[in-house]
């Protein structure tokens, strides 16, 4: 993909689709992930709110006179509204006392706190997409020759498909570059730059932008540091202080580490995977704690300095930041389909590391490996012995079992036990 090319998105038929019967879309998600690329495209006026030069006045403006920003031929675009959070009451307000739909996109990489310039949810107003960086399919990594939905109407007829070529060093360098639409398609040098420059930013400005609370760069880099290697396990605040005494040798309270978590999810640079609760024959206790994960793989890689080579000499931490490249596909591609991403652990030590949850009910179980028969045979264990667990006499079957593997030239039904082994470069919503 060249610079100045826009490459359709997932999120690019949602957003049009939920544009056309609410007044109002938030389009929300991290930094440089195409949130106003994108929004533009279906914009027929755009107020950059940090526009160089007029960023005070739009403040300002928002305060005084909202009405002036509002104005313009819609769909109007609200870039980075959060600076002026009355801007949200002012469209709400407007949107309530029109009499068509389609009339306003907000944009942000940051959810501003609750405070009294935010007065209103917005609930039945203005709705909400979450935009992520790229998945495979969406950066052309993917072949897309298996359709999560077409798994979830049934797998009866699967057939063995093709997936995209990239081999483990593709994967590799895949993961470390991240879904970041600035990067993908640059050489590869500066295409891996861009994670680099992403946790900068994130740790020198925008962690204390968020909510005005100053917090120093260096305690946010080592946190990001912890949070890659726990990442995947329910790793408590307790947990994260221990890490960062044993590894990285700092102190750091409890009240410090909840402030600048919540600021690193208040501008989506964490998102963590909550617990699914099925029903069960035999009775265990479910560990209700969420998971923890990045939005993107690559900012587990560049906070802790690595890159594809360093993967590829240790494929231990390549399966653990692999799992991490997974549940941010599986996330995008449930979002098309209205769905979402659960973890499944019990005290017995089963898990699962994704269950792919529809509104309807239906779900799909996964489990991640980077590949290899021996790792792949304990995935379909793991499948088995839950899937026999589950009560379906309270709750349906699963849609499907699937083993989600880096390698593999091609996606295909295992006769044995009918679960589908697939390449994550064969996938795609």
């Amino acid at each position: 993909m060249q610079k100045g090319e826009y490459k359709p998105r997932i999120a690019d038929l949602a957003l049009q689709e939920i544009l056309s019967c609410t007044g109002a879309v938030l389009v929300e998600g991290p930094k440089w992930c195409g949130k106003t690329t994108t929004a533009a495209r279906l914009a027929n006026s755009v107020l950059y709110m940090d526009e160089p030069g007029k960023r005070e006045s739009n403040i300002e403006l928002a305060r005084l006179a909202p009405e002036r920003l509002l104005s313009g031929a819609t769909p109007r675009l609200l870039d980075e509204w959060q600076l002026a959070p009355t801007l949200w009451d002012a469209v709400r307000f407007n949107v309530d006392r029109a009499s068509e739909y389609g009339r306003y996109l907000l944009t942000g990489s940051s959810v501003p706190p609750r405070s009294t310039d935010f007065h209103h949810t917005g609930t039945g107003r203005i709705a909400r997409v979450r935009m992520r960086p790229m998945s495979l399919w969406e950066s052309g990594e993917s072949s897309g020759a298996v359709s999560l939905s077409a798994l979830f109407a049934g797998q009866s007829q699967f057939r063995a498909a093709d997936a995209k070529p990239l081999g483990l060093e593709g994967v590799a360098f895949a993961l470390c570059r991240g879904g970041w639409p600035e990067a993908v398609g640059q050489p590869e040098r500066f295409a891996l730059r861009h994670a680099f420059n992403y946790v900068d930013a994130v740790t020198e400005a925008d962690i204390s932008s968020f909510d005005g609370v100053t917090r120093d760069a260096e305690r946010a880099r080592v946190l990001l540091r912890s949070y890659a290697r726990l990442q995947g396990r329910q790793a408590k605040l307790g947990v994260i202080i221990e890490d960062l005494s044993s590894h990285e040798g700092f102190a750091i309270g409890e009240n410090t580490i909840y402030s600048y978590l919540n600021a690193l999810r208040g501008i989506f640079v964490i998102e963590d995977v909550t617990a699914w609760h099925p029903s069960l024959r035999r009775k265990a206790t479910i560990r209700a704690a969420d998971t923890r994960y990045f939005t993107d793989p690559s900012i587990a890689t560049a906070a802790l300095g690595l890159g594809p080579d360093a993967l590829m000499d240790d494929l231990s931490t390549f399966g653990l930041f692999f799992e991490t490249q997974v549940i941010r596909d599986l996330r995008v591609y449930a979002d098309a389909l209205d769905g979402t991403i659960h973890h499944y652990l019990d005290r017995n030590g089963l898990e699962c590391d994704a269950v792919v949850r529809l509104r309807d009910g239906r779900y799909g179980l996964v489990e991640v490996k980077l590949g290899g028969e021996t790792l792949i045979q304990d995935g379909c264990a793991t499948l088995k012995a839950l899937a026999e667990n589950i009560d379906t006499t309270k709750m349906r079957a699963p849609s499907f079992r699937m083993i989600v593997t880096a390698v593999g030239d091609y996606a295909y039904l295992r006769p044995e036990d009918g679960v589908i082994v697939c390449p994550l470069s064969a996938l795609k919503p």
